[in-house]
């Protein structure tokens, strides 16, 4: 198989989508005769700086594929580590072309926009020689793992909002209940909500010492910078939203707080379930949802907003339709893959069904072995198989563990055993290192509020 001049093997194309180019495995084979060498440094809050060294081709031939591979690897790191400011260095062509693309009216202008509201400051690309290149500051931060104390967690999710009341590490209360944070604009609605909620737990135990938060989104501290849940929530009134966790505390009282990405509560949940680290959690749901932690349990301060981070380099990739790119994994690990795959696999879903229904019925179609749907489900395995590839190349994952509706039943075990046969036969070192798994009892006796109780160290 060729790619911009570059050839790249792939043994196992998607069965319903055989065009896919994995960029993890085409970015493996670009590099093997690329010379020239370049950095990428990438800062973002605190003077966290992530340094990444590589090469390019750097030939007149070879321009299109140096591009595509030096926009490709940005993106990836800007929703993997994030940052606000991007050094490349050693090739001022490319350092020109991007500084072009990451405009408020480029082409990557969803990410420069971003990128403005979680840091509150522009996104620049400079253009630097190689040995001008910043110097690396990574600083892995302890994450949760607490159980001393009365403890509250809270975990925020889109349809529903769960609490535990946690007691020593004993969960002595837990309740589910349903609100609708992406359809109201008034933060009021979703602080009552969390205040109710804090205030429900408190009352199941003699006093609180502590909150945890697990909440989708991107944090800068404590505060909300960008966020699905406060998605109706105009920004003109983003002020009460970054500070909504903070003011439910001080309702409870004076105890520490503190909240993090859900995707990296459920790596810790998971990590305390298996008492080990190197841990990525992969949730496939309404989106795509990921987590990491350390060899010790500590998260690296990166966002991981993988769901924008590209997968699929075919120029026939579905599009997304909030960030307008093609190829980024919120298409291949969520409910929008199940669904996009359906016409091709010869189902028809009825329209009048939501996106959640939709899965649903390709789903029960699963559970009859219907042949149509395991053919949905083994092309998402073979996804998978190729992405883990490309994960491993930017994070240490010794276990991998899929969560998610569109891993429930039949079909995740489905996308699961393609994704080890692929790996087994084409990547066996690979295979041998990263245990990709499906949590079981003793990953899911730490569920995601327990494991939010525990973020905050007492006092």
């Amino acid at each position: 198989m060729q790619y911009l001049g570059i050839e790249y093997q792939m043994k196992h194309p998607p069965k319903l989508e055989p065009q896919f180019i994995p960029f993890g495995v085409w970015r493996a084979a670009y590099l093997k005769d690329a010379k020239q060498p370049i950095a990428i440094a990438v800062e973002r809050d605190k003077g966290r700086v992530s340094v990444h060294h590589t090469c390019i081709h750097g030939t007149p031939e070879m321009a299109d594929a140096d591009y595509r591979y030096v926009e490709r690897y940005v993106k990836f790191l800007l929703w993997s580590t994030g940052g606000f400011r991007v050094s490349i260095c050693g090739c001022s062509e490319l350092a020109q072309k991007l500084q072009k693309a990451y405009q408020p009216d480029g082409e990557r202008q969803f990410d420069y926009t971003f990128v403005n509201q979680l840091y509150e400051r522009n996104l620049e690309i400079l253009d630097l020689p190689l040995e001008a290149c910043p110097a690396s500051n990574e600083v892995p931060e302890s994450i949760g793992g607490y159980m001393d104390g009365c403890r509250i967690g809270f975990d925020a999710g889109g349809s529903d909002r769960k609490v535990s009341a946690v007691i020593d590490g004993e969960c002595v209360y837990s309740e589910e209940v349903i609100w609708f944070p992406k359809l109201n604009e008034d933060p009021e609605y979703h602080f009552g909500h969390i205040v109710e909620a804090f205030k429900t737990a408190a009352s199941k135990m003699p006093r609180v010492d502590a909150i945890g938060v697990s909440s989708a989104g991107t944090f800068i501290g404590n505060a909300p910078m960008v966020a699905s849940l406060f998605i109706k929530v105009p920004r003109s009134n983003w002020d009460k939203v970054k500070t909504i966790y903070d003011r439910a505390g001080a309702e409870i009282g004076d105890v520490p707080l503190l909240v993090a990405n859900d995707g990296d509560v459920s790596a810790l949940a998971g990590a305390m379930g298996l008492g080990k680290g190197n841990l990525m959690g992969v949730a496939m749901g309404t989106s795509e949802a990921v987590g990491y932690v350390d060899q010790d349990q500590n998260v690296l301060g990166w966002i991981n907003e993988l769901a924008f981070a590209p997968v699929d380099l075919s120029a026939t990739a579905m599009q997304d339709e909030w960030s307008t790119d093609y190829g980024v994994g919120c298409k291949y690990f969520s409910q929008d893959a199940v669904i996009k795959l359906a016409p091709v696999a010869g189902i028809e879903l009825p329209e009048e069904l939501s996106l959640a229904e939709k899965l649903k019925y390709v789903q029960k179609l699963m559970e009859a072995d219907d042949p149509r749907a395991q053919a949905i489900f083994e092309t998402i395995g073979a996804y998978l198989a190729y992405t883990v590839v490309l994960y491993s190349q930017f994070y240490n994952i010794e276990y991998m563990m899929l969560l998610g509706r569109v891993m429930s039943g039949k079909g995740g075990d489905t996308i699961l055993r393609v994704c080890k046969e692929i790996l087994a036969e084409e990547y066996p070192e690979l295979a041998a290192k990263c245990n990709v798994t499906l949590p079981d009892e003793k990953m899911r006796r730490v569920g995601q509020s327990v494991a939010a109780a525990s973020l905050p160290k007492l006092k």
